[in-house]
């Protein structure tokens, strides 16, 4: 198989699939923040992710449109105005559907799972009567397309450069606001000790509404950066439910660093086994190889002490 290669085209191609890697790596570590936030430090089990996130694709889209239509001259700009409205629109609904339904649901995960599954088919038939049953797409600016020279044989993708920048600003600032801000403070006191929270003044009520829209809205990003990858649909969400959830009990509920951890060791082993194998043969080689670390290692590669 590499007989017909040199060292510098197997190195080139290598490198390629490298960055291919780091581009999945970036969309599966959009999509998994928001749900490492929700399942993570709030046990809720949100079977309505993808929904959350094919929201944003949908605004996105409608903005792209909407530039298009009557705003022409600043069409290279709509992408950063359309990422800003899905965080606010999918942000604000999770925090509707926090205060409706999820918080008559905690300590109670079983109900939260089968309570957001049918949301997410309720979605999913809102978004088909909304929009239609028929695909969308959108329209990038002309200064996302096309790539970037790096060798004679390497190139990469301007988009997926995007994608990357993006990922890494909204993995830092969830960082700074958890570990660095009073309102993370306020989230970490819950996790460890509802009870002592509310018994220190914390409106533990208020906590998870705003932290159940922050994970809604940072899927609502995802969803945003999903528009460049694909086209978006009803029912998009639902291919990417299981490789979210895979990916943050990988890495461990309560540990960002966890999810960051397992998002890149899962995307660069698929990334790379798509080089040998077909692209299903790698995501099945990939998957049972989490399952049976999960088996060994079922609190996955980081936890948190937490105490209830």
């Amino acid at each position: 198989m590499f007989g017909e290669y040199s060292l510098g085209d197997l190195g080139s191609i290598f490198a390629m699939q490298g960055f291919a890697g780091l581009i999945l790596f970036s969309v599966y570590l959009l999509m998994a923040l928001g749900l490492a936030i929700i399942f993570g430090q709030m046990g809720v089990i949100n079977m309505a992710h993808g929904e959350f996130m094919i929201l944003g694709a949908y605004v996105t889209w409608l903005t792209s449109v909407f530039f298009a239509e009557h705003l022409p001259a600043l069409f290279g700009i709509y992408f950063f105005v359309a990422m800003a409205l899905a965080f606010c629109a999918s942000g604000l609904l999770g925090m509707l559907v926090e205060w409706a339904l999820i918080r008559r649901l905690y300590k109670r995960p079983l109900d939260t799972l089968l309570a957001t599954w049918g949301l997410s088919l309720i979605l999913q038939q809102v978004y088909r009567s909304v929009f239609g049953p028929r695909e969308v797409g959108v329209t990038l600016p002309d200064w996302m397309m096309g790539s970037l020279p790096v060798t004679d044989i390497i190139e990469v993708q301007i988009n997926g450069l995007f994608v990357i920048g993006l990922t890494t600003l909204i993995t830092v600032a969830v960082f700074f606001m958890i570990f660095r801000s009073r309102f993370g403070q306020q989230i970490r006191a819950v996790v460890q000790n509802r009870q002592m929270a509310g018994a220190v003044g914390i409106d533990t009520e208020k906590v998870d509404r705003l932290t159940f829209g922050l994970g809604c809205g940072i899927a609502g990003v995802a969803g945003s950066a999903f528009t460049m990858i694909g086209s978006t649909g009803p029912t998009a969400g639902q291919l990417y439910i299981v490789d979210t959830f895979l990916i943050v009990v990988f890495g461990g509920a309560a540990s960002l660093f966890g999810t960051i951890a397992s998002a890149f060791s899962i995307s660069q082993t698929q990334s790379t086994l798509e080089f040998f194998l077909s692209g299903s043969m790698a995501k099945v080689i990939t998957l049972l190889t989490v399952v049976a670390i999960l088996m060994v290692r079922p609190q996955g590669l980081f936890t948190l002490k937490v105490r209830r």
